[in-house]
């Protein structure tokens, strides 16, 4: 949830914001913000390349995580939640990370410390993150890794 705020905070948008209001604001920051814009300026073109990096990464995430990106993928979300095996999950920070036998990856932000503890001691955790966790809290698609098949 920290790093939604951060970014929320860095591109100047609220909770609400739709995906139009959010990409104009994106690429308002970018004009303001381009290194190219601080060609005779080293030291500013410097920090305009680090803070255009840290745009494009909040824009990049909160996209994930918008409404209408998560509508847009929830019959794939649904198809992996509903029929895949977990393969592994780390928890930091009130992030968990779930690994799913079909090489998805799924981060799940603002899970307290309280319901972690439940989904790792319970005897099926599936079934627990397929009641308490999948569509209690915003997530987002971390990364898609091919599985290989063995030849």
């Amino acid at each position: 949830m920290k790093r939604i705020v951060e970014y929320r905070r860095l591109l100047n948008i609220a909770p609400e914001t739709d995906l139009g209001g959010l990409k104009a604001n994106y690429r308002n920051l970018m004009k303001e913000w381009h290194p190219d814009k601080f060609n005779d300026d080293h030291e500013r073109k410097a920090e305009a390349e680090d803070f255009s990096k840290n745009i494009i990464e909040a824009y990049h995430f909160l996209v994930s995580i918008s409404p209408e990106t998560q509508a847009s993928n929830l019959a794939e979300y649904i198809q992996i939640t509903n029929n895949s095996i977990i393969d592994n999950y780390t928890y930091k920070g009130q992030t968990l990370a779930i690994t799913f036998q079909d090489g998805s990856v799924y981060e799940y932000f603002g899970i307290p410390k309280n319901i972690y503890n439940k989904f790792l001691n319970s005897s099926a955790q599936v079934r627990f993150a397929r009641r308490h966790i999948f569509h209690s809290y915003t997530y987002r698609m971390a990364s898609k890794q091919t599985v290989r098949e063995a030849v």
